[in-house]
């Protein structure tokens, strides 16, 4: 899937392909399934991110945890 990186002091990134994948800043990627486009596009245009997120998305429809990326620390 392709993802799209996010200005977002929460999310990392997000791509849409009939299934919603969110990266978070923790390293965290969630996939969210039977989230209309539409949620994904407002999603995308929303002023926050972890806001609309929560309000939105956050236990509104089946996910699952697919990966959790090591974090590196920047010397």
């Amino acid at each position: 899937m392709e993802m799209q990186d996010l200005e977002s002091s929460v999310v990392s990134a997000a791509g849409y392909s009939r299934v919603l994948e969110i990266e978070f800043k923790s390293g965290r990627i969630y996939q969210y399934f039977d989230v209309a486009e539409d949620v994904y596009n407002a999603f995308l245009n929303s002023d926050s991110k972890g806001k609309y997120f929560n309000a939105s998305i956050r236990g509104k429809f089946p996910y699952r945890e697919i990966f959790i990326k090591a974090k590196t620390e920047d010397k």
